[in-house]
């Protein structure tokens, strides 16, 4: 059996199936697609791939799978599912998925499409339905979650080697012990008795990587030019939606690069010279009405700040993130002879969920000549009190 070193789980090894799934241009392509995109902006070290990622997730999968018992023929697709399960990522990962969720109406683990072709044809060779290994990517099926759920091997995987790479401590897990609580119960996936703490672990790992490395104001910053550049290629038809979703990252670059429309933005992505803020409102700062806004919405209120301000107005970029969330509160634990989901086994949980909130930020950013004119605009156009702020240091 081929091993391959890895800097997280040491040696991985491979099977069969998974050796040929490698070599597939599908899944090559993500050794060219950074795991954490524009992360790598404020962190440098941060330039691991979803490639390298994949196989992470593939190896705990494998180790899911045989601690739990499966017969071969489900690990099997179960592995398959996790070395699979980005390959419907586009550029840049989670920063163009906006961008691709409007064009084409798809989610990065909708990969039915993409397993119909090359991959799909490996799959067949070893007897397993295509559309049954994107089920799984999808979080469908008895074995879904294992993929795709509350406590799946995907977060498991990211969280350490995010931390890792980044040289940020708090993504540090004991997914071993993880991996070795895991049960099947009622058809749920949960974590074993007497493992509340474990469940905590990782919720409050999460929380703290989210608000240090995955929410940082530069990556969002950098990850907010990319998608207004992205959707100018997209209006000027200079790229065909379907390519677009398969570019890597330098293929992306290049190509804004080559338009006069977004050229500016792929210099400044290169260059790191990035818009700043103008605003970075906290959630109590902003009025109701502002969260949840659609995509239209957002870039025709861009245009009024942009013309309120006096100045072009691809140099106004609004950010509205999505409302504050906790997935992980709802992985299920047992406790006593009960499952109960984390948010009703653990105290701690409602202040994460607190700090999950106090860190949220609405944004405005312009280039730096920019700021002041935008910041006024933006309070008069958005109805922003001239005393409401928001937190947060310009360190990195």
């Amino acid at each position: 059996m081929q091993a391959i070193k890895d800097g997280i789980h040491d040696y991985i090894e491979l099977d069969g199936l998974s050796r040929e799934l490698l070599d597939t241009a599908p899944v090559q392509r993500l050794r060219h697609v950074r795991q954490l995109s524009t992360v790598s902006l404020v962190y440098p070290s941060a330039n691991h791939t979803r490639f390298e990622h994949s196989l992470g997730v593939y190896h705990l999968a494998r180790v899911a799978a045989d601690r739990l018992g499966l017969d071969p023929g489900d690990a099997e697709r179960v592995r398959a599912a996790a070395l699979l399960h980005d390959v419907g990522h586009g550029p840049y990962g989670h920063q163009t998925e906006g961008v691709i969720e409007r064009r084409l109406g798809r989610h990065h683990d909708e990969v039915g499409d993409l397993l119909a072709g090359e991959v799909g044809k490996v799959l067949e060779a070893h007897g397993h339905d295509p559309e049954g290994v994107a089920a799984l990517v999808a979080g469908e099926g008895r074995y879904g979650d294992l993929i795709s759920g509350d406590l799946d091997v995907d977060r498991l995987d990211y969280l350490v080697r995010d931390a890792h790479h980044t040289g940020v401590p708090y993504g540090t897990i004991d997914h071993g012990r993880v991996l070795r609580a895991l049960r099947f119960r009622d058809g749920d996936l949960v974590l074993a008795a007497g493992n509340l703490r474990t469940a905590e672990s990782v919720l409050i790992a999460r929380t703290l990587m989210t608000a240090t490395v995955y929410c940082h104001h530069v990556s969002r910053i950098a990850g907010a030019m990319l998608d207004r550049a992205s959707e100018g290629l997209l209006e000027a038809g200079a790229c065909d939606p379907e390519r677009f979703a398969r570019f890597t990252d330098h293929e992306l670059l290049d190509a804004l690069a080559a338009r006069g429309e977004t050229a500016g933005f792929a210099r400044r992505l290169r260059g790191r010279d990035l818009y700043k803020r103008a605003l970075w409102l906290d959630w109590e700062a902003v009025p109701g009405e502002l969260v949840d806004l659609e995509y239209g919405t957002v870039r025709e209120l861009e245009g009024e700040i942009a013309a309120a301000a006096g100045c072009d107005r691809r140099e106004v970029i609004l950010d509205v993130p999505a409302r504050p969330s906790m997935p992980e509160a709802g992985i299920r634990v047992v406790v006593g002879d009960r499952v109960e989901p984390l948010s009703d086994a653990s105290s701690l949980v409602s202040g994460l969920d607190a700090c999950v909130r106090d860190g949220w930020r609405l944004g405005v950013y312009a280039p730096e000549g920019e700021v002041g004119a935008v910041e006024a605009a933006a309070r008069r156009v958005l109805g922003i009190d001239e005393g409401a702020t928001g937190s947060g240091s310009d360190a990195f």
